[in-house]
């Protein structure tokens, strides 16, 4: 299968960062939940989950390990928090290096899409302080994230693909200037995805990364980090449903990845 991956050229984070911190872009979104529009970038929202329900909407997830997760309170807004760090342990010793926290949105399968998600990251801040936001996910040992790190390197900052093998950045590392600029307060995170597998991540409006790989054209969306604790207080999803993928194979000469791809 052909990939293409295409560099991005994006406006600096910085100034997305201070209107965060004076509650603009990325500011607190409060305890009046936000509903979502009906449709967007022509796609219909196929799923929104806003926690108010408590323990109702944690059953809409499938967690590595659910004794990492609960549903708590973050000032006035009841939020999914991954509140413990998940470890390779907790995650059930995957097969293959991945992140170690993953929530998955139960019994959605989507091709082309739209997410969006109001998250906070509760960890001290460090050079890999992280959320995920995952896609195309087949299996534990197949399928995409963004790795929303503050200061990328070769395993941080950038949308990963994870194919049998341990996880593998799919643009070359980004400068450190062009992490995520995570405060201590909210902010929005949205991963736009094409029907030919064109992929470009947004934090708190501004586009962070663009590339093109079609490995995986279906699959689950959810959340969570590779290794830290955070808080997720929306989860909007547009997307064209689709059959769960099947028959995902390594990349590679004679192995090339076979994803049969049926839509509702």
């Amino acid at each position: 299968m052909m990939r293409m991956i295409c560099p991005l050229v994006t406006v600096p984070l910085m100034a997305a960062a201070a209107l965060a911190v004076a509650g603009g872009a990325g500011g607190d979104p409060g305890a009046k939940a936000e509903t979502p529009a009906k449709e967007r970038d022509g796609l219909p929202l196929v799923f929104h989950e806003d926690f108010k329900d408590g323990e109702k909407a944690m059953a809409r997830f499938q967690f590595l390990d659910p004794t990492d997760w609960k549903i708590t309170k973050d000032g006035d807004r009841t939020v999914l928090a991954l509140f413990k760090r998940p470890t390779e342990d907790s995650a059930g010793k995957p097969p293959v290096r991945r992140p170690f926290g993953q929530a998955l949105i139960k019994d959605l399968y989507v091709g082309p899409f739209v997410m969006e998600v109001k998250l906070r990251s509760t960890i001290k801040p460090y050079g890999h302080q992280d959320l995920c936001l995952f896609f195309g996910q087949v299996d534990v040992s197949h399928g995409y994230y963004a790795h929303l790190g503050r200061e990328p390197d070769p395993n941080a900052g950038n949308v990963f693909i994870v194919n049998g093998s341990p996880r593998k950045n799919l643009l070359p590392a980004l400068p450190k200037e062009r992490g995520v600029p995570w405060t201590d307060g909210w902010h929005t995170a949205r991963v736009v995805r094409g029907e030919d597998g064109t992929t470009e991540v947004f934090f708190d409006g501004k586009s962070w990364i663009k590339l093109t790989d079609n490995t995986f054209p279906v699959g689950r969306v959810g959340v969570g980090s590779f290794d830290d604790t955070g808080n997720f207080a929306a989860i909007n999803v547009w997307g064209k449903k689709a059959e769960k993928a099947r028959g995902a194979r390594g990349r590679g000469k004679g192995n090339e990845s076979e994803v049969a791809v049926s839509y509702l």
